[in-house]
């Protein structure tokens, strides 16, 4: 969170290092993906691949990863692969979290899902009997209540970030505007969305 002014050559080298980390990670996931084909685990094996954050590259004038809940941070890959289980090639829409990840590991082993786990089981998702658990994901950043502290309700069209103490925030549509260009926090006429998704984001932390 500072200037977003960048020495082209170091902002180059910076580039070429990210792609050299994820070069790196293809090459040794790939050697996991071997070994469970080479000692025949790989049809048995329930397979995830998934990260904490995306990375920006220029997106709304930003660099690496922040605070700021862009679609770029918070829409990160998700791959699931189990033979016979889950359909190859099925795409889904449906809104998931990291925190579904435990409850849907559980799920499939068939241990019974604590009461007190905040995630849901994507289970149903994964093997395609169901559109979707869930009908809106939060966000959080902890940073200082101070400066950047805020939460972030997302459903399937738009996407709320309140932030602490603060009177402003961001409200996108992400339907009509997936590049999150126009902010309608402050639009005059959509105060009232904006007061029902507010309330939505109450509910939702209280559940």
């Amino acid at each position: 969170c500072h200037s977003h002014l960048h020495d082209r050559k170091k902002l180059a080298e910076n580039i070429a290092i990210y792609y050299g980390m994820v070069s790196c990670m293809d090459k040794y996931i790939g050697k996991i993906l071997d070994h469970l084909e080479e000692t025949g685990l790989a049809e048995n094996t329930l397979i995830v691949f998934t990260t904490d954050h995306g990375h920006f590259y220029g997106h709304h004038g930003l660099m690496a990863k922040g605070p700021f809940h862009y679609e770029d941070m918070i829409r990160v890959p998700f791959l699931v692969s189990l033979p016979g289980r889950i359909p190859e090639g099925h795409r889904s829409e449906a809104l998931q979290s990291l925190v579904d990840l435990a409850p849907s590991f559980l799920d499939l082993c068939g241990i019974e899902i604590p009461a007190d786990m905040t995630g849901r089981s994507q289970l149903p998702v994964w093997e395609g009997r169901s559109g979707g658990t869930r009908d809106h994901v939060i966000v959080e950043h902890h940073h200082q209540p101070t400066t950047i502290h805020l939460r972030t309700l997302v459903t399937p069209r738009y996407k709320l970030s309140v932030y602490c103490n603060q009177p402003y925030g961001e409200l996108f549509d992400l339907e009509q505007d997936p590049g999150e260009i126009r902010d309608l926090w402050s639009d005059p006429g959509s105060a009232d969305l904006r007061a029902r998704l507010i309330e939505e984001l109450l509910l939702a932390e209280m559940a």
